[in-house]
């Protein structure tokens, strides 16, 4: 168990040190890292977001932000993995029933892993739910196909979206083990290619009306569901230009040559590459400084929730994100831009970061953040209730 932001942190750095060793060799050979996450969930941190009434230590968002852009620098990959994990307790505190925050609460201080089951193809809106869940006498049953599903393959509990026999978005808890459950292994992106987001197929799955949450009410209302998610995805991406760059810094340092004409013998000591080091830096800390900033105002609008301060603290997750991506993209590709045709050697798999980067970038696109907090600065506009800001 963890119970302070400090030793959250502490145990973050920790394991971010021994994800990073191999991350090369997993992205290269795409060998998932299930023992990797098998000592996430050892540690403590999956459960740190648990209500104090229920025995966890309910850190802070700031504090959940920086474990994930901690976790992002060893290995985004894995720092990806429990992304829904953390939402979907955030679900269970939020649309829960008494009965259903003890059971699942416990079930997560346990060590018990939630993954996902949302997207679909070939629908025309994200929103446009094929799954559904239909009522058969004293349970419900679950059909249909998900996508993109990642870390169902490492759960023990896939919530899966679906619409039920009113039309309503609902979460199904289902075990990942339950019959009519079959988790692929066939994502095959050029980045982030250890997350484990197959594919969830789901043949006349049973379910319990006590494993059934009405997601549906979470949008009727100020919520921070969206904003806790999207927080996320800026966090793993800051994570992502931070590992960049350090290992950019370590090539350079240790392997680059020197370019003849800025006449030193180190490559460090080109005034030039420490000139682009130098914007680099402040790009990369200027996202940091934005990914806290985000962290403090989900904290402060889960103090007092009302309209105003969840748009405020989504125009700051937005502002984080958008700023995250270029910044993230800007470092993964200056480790070749700065390092050389040494850096291009298949085997050191330094390209890993900037298929990462751009991988994990496509989630949603910050064109439309910018124009929401466009919107919000000029006209004081809120951003609409959804889970995509």
């Amino acid at each position: 168990m963890i119970s302070t932001a400090d030793e959250a942190i502490r145990t973050a750095v920790a394991l971010s040190g021994r994800f990073a060793v191999h991350a090369a060799e997993r992205d290269a050979q795409r060998r998932l890292p299930r023992a990797e996450v098998d000592d996430l969930s050892a540690s403590g941190l999956l459960a740190i977001t648990v209500p104090a009434k229920h025995g966890g230590a309910d850190l802070p968002w700031t504090t959940v932000l920086q474990v994930f852009r901690i976790l992002a620098v060893g290995d985004p990959n894995i720092a990806q993995i429990p992304q829904n994990h953390f939402a979907y307790v955030n679900v269970v505190r939020e649309r829960g029933d008494a009965g259903q925050r003890e059971f699942f609460f416990a079930e997560v201080l346990e060590g018990r892993r939630f993954g996902n089951a949302q997207s679909e193809k070939g629908t025309r809106h994200a929103q446009d739910y094929r799954t559904r869940l239909r009522r058969d006498g004293d349970r419900f049953v679950l059909d249909g196909v998900k996508h993109y599903a990642t870390g169902a393959l490492f759960a023990h509990w896939i919530p899966v979206l679906a619409k039920d026999d009113e039309e309503h978005l609902v979460v199904a808890f289902v075990p990942s083990d339950a019959p009519g459950v079959r988790v692929l292994d066939d994502w095959d992106g050029m980045g982030q290619r250890t997350t484990a987001s197959g594919t969830v197929e789901l043949t006349g799955v049973a379910v319990p009306p006590e494993h059934v949450l009405p997601h549906y009410l979470t949008f009727t209302a100020p919520q921070l569901h969206g904003a806790r998610a999207q927080a996320i995805h800026a966090a793993i991406e800051v994570g992502i230009a931070r590992g960049a760059l350090d290992d950019t810094a370590e090539f350079v340092r240790h392997h680059s040559r020197p370019w003849a004409e800025a006449d030193v013998e180190r490559a460090a000591d080109d005034p030039l590459t420490i000139q682009r080091f130098g914007e680099l830096e402040i790009q990369v800390r200027a996202a940091e400084a934005l990914l806290r900033e985000a962290g403090a105002a989900l904290d402060d609008a889960a103090a007092e929730l009302t309209d105003s301060s969840a748009a405020a603290a989504s125009i700051a997750v937005a502002t984080a994100k958008a700023f995250a991506e270029p910044a993230a993209l800007a470092a993964a590709s200056a480790v070749f831009e700065l390092s050389g045709t040494r850096a291009a050697a298949e085997g050191l798999n330094l390209n890993r970061h900037w298929r990462n980067a751009r991988t994990h970038t496509l989630h949603d696109p910050v064109r439309w953040k910018v124009q929401h907090i466009g919107r919000y600065a000029l006209n004081g506009t809120a951003p609409p209730r959804h889970g995509l800001i």
